[in-house]
C-alpha cells in the first residue's frame, strides 16, 4: 500500500464480502455482480478495471444503496467502518450516502440538472446534510468549486451546466460530491469522454484532494492507464467477478491473468517502437445471463486448454505473493513463461508454442 494510505490504520474502511447481486428480468437473471470481495484502507485508492458490463458500476451503485429501488437480490457484504451496508434501511443509508460516501457519476452533463444552476445544486448538496442557511451553504459551495479549480468561482456559481465546459462539468460533480467531506468517494469513469489533457487535470485534482482530505477513494475505470499512478490496489473484473488484485505497482509488473494481459497490451505506449501495434481482446464479453460453461473468459483466451472449458477457477494466491490472487487455471509457471514471451514481443501464437500448451484448446 502507497504512502498515500494513511500510516497507522491497518482495519479497512470499506470491506466488501462474497457480493452477489442479480436482476430477474423476462430473460432470465442477469448476475450482474458474482462473489466478490475487496476491502480499501482510509486514505488508500482502489482502482476496479474492466470492460463495460463487467459489474463494475453495479458493485458500486450497491454500495451507495442504489440499486435496491432497481429491485436488485443483494447477498454478501458490504462493511462500512464496520457497519454493514445490505442491513440498512433506505433511511438509513440516506443519512450515509452523500455524507460518509459520494459517488461521481460518469456523465457530468446528464448528473446536473440543466434547468438549475449549478450552485443551485450545489447548495443542495450542502444542505442535504447539514442544518445551515442558504447563505452560508451558498458560501461553502463558491469555496467548493475553488477548491476544485473553477476559476472565478463566486461568478461561475450561478451559471447553468451548458455554460461549463466538459471538464468544468466534472469539477463541478467533485465538488459537489465534496460538499459533506466524505470519507469515501466513489469515481465512475471520471475521465470518460474528456479530452487527455483534462483527463490529467482531473485526476491530479482527485490525488491533491484526496491528500488534502484524507479520503479514501474507489475509481471504475476501463482504462489501466488511468489507475496507472493513482491507484494504491487494483481489482480486475469480468463477467461479474474479479479475476486478479493487487497492488498496482505488481499488477503492472508481473500481471497473472490473460484478460489482465490484455488490457494491458490495448494501451498506447511512449515507450518502445512507435510501430507497436496495440492488440485488442478478440470477441465480446459475454452475456451476464448466460456465461460461458467453466473460466467465463475461455471463448476469448488465447491460451485456452481443454479443462477450461468445463472448470470453473476462482481467486488462490499467487505462489510468494501475499498479496497477489488470480483466478486462472493456468499454471504459474506457465503464466510466467507466457507473460515474458509476451513482454519479448512475441505473438500470443509464439508464447504458446515456447511454454509448450496446446493452441486454440484442442
Amino acid at each position: 500500500m502507497s504512502s498515500r494510505t494513511l500510516a497507522g490504520t491497518s482495519e479497512p474502511l470499506l470491506r466488501v464480502e462474497d457480493l452477489h447481486v442479480e436482476f430477474h428480468t423476462e430473460d432470465g437473471v442477469v448476475h450482474a455482480v458474482d462473489g466478490i470481495t475487496y476491502q480499501v484502507l482510509p486514505g488508500g485508492t482502489l482502482g476496479i478495471v474492466g470492460e463495460s458490463g463487467s459489474g463494475k458500476t453495479v458493485s458500486s451503485l450497491t454500495t451507495m444503496g442504489l440499486t435496491r429501488p432497481q429491485g436488485a437480490h443483494i447477498s454478501g457484504r458490504i462493511l462500512f467502518e464496520g457497519r454493514d451496508l445490505v442491513t440498512l434501511s433506505d433511511a438509513e443509508m440516506r443519512k450515509i450516502r452523500g455524507n460518509d460516501i459520494a459517488m461521481v457519476f460518469q456523465d457530468p452533463l446528464s448528473s446536473l440538472h440543466p434547468f438549475y444552476k449549478v450552485g443551485a445544486q450545489l447548495i443542495e448538496a450542502v444542505r442535504a446534510h447539514n442544518d445551515v442557511s442558504k447563505s452560508t451553504a451558498r458560501e461553502r459551495a463558491v469555496d467548493l468549486l475553488g477548491l476544485v479549480g473553477i476559476p472565478d468561482p463566486a461568478r461561475r456559481i450561478d451559471d447553468y451546466p451548458h455554460e461549463f465546459s466538459g471538464g468544468m462539468r466534472q469539477r463541478a460533480m467533485i465538488a459537489m460530491a465534496l460538499a459533506n467531506e466524505p470519507k469515501l468517494l466513489i469515481a465512475d469513469e471520471p475521465t470518460t469522454a474528456l479530452d487527455v489533457t483534462v483527463q490529467a487535470q482531473i485526476l491530479a485534482l482527485m490525488e491533491r484532494l484526496q491528500r488534502e482530505l484524507g479520503m479514501a477513494i474507489v475509481i471504475i475505470t476501463h482504462d489501466l492507464g488511468v489507475v496507472a499512478e493513482l491507484a494504491d490496489d487494483i481489482a480486475v473484473m469480468y463477467a461479474g467477478r474479479i479475476v486478479e488484485t493487487t497492488s498496482a505497482e505488481r499488477l503492472f509488473e508481473s500481471p497473472q491473468h490473460p484478460y489482465t494481459w490484455g488490457l494491458l497490451k490495448s494501451i498506447p505506449s511512449l515507450e518502445g517502437s512507435r510501430e507497436r501495434e496495440l492488440v485488442p481482446i478478440p470477441g465480446s464479453p459475454p452475456s451476464l445471463i448466460s456465461r460461458p460453461r467453466g473460466c467465463h473468459f475461455h471463448p476469448r483466451c488465447a491460451y485456452v486448454q481443454p479443462e477450461h472449458k468445463v472448470v470453473d477457477p476462482h481467486l488462490e494466491q499467487v505462489p510468494g505473493e501475499p498479496d497477489h490472487h488470480v483466478a486462472c487455471l493456468l499454471s504459474p509457471e506457465e503464466r510466467r513463461g507466457l507473460w515474458h514471451a509476451l513482454q519479448e514481443g512475441r505473438t500470443p501464437h509464439e508464447a504458446i508454442e515456447t511454454v509448450g500448451l496446446q493452441e486454440g484448446g484442442a
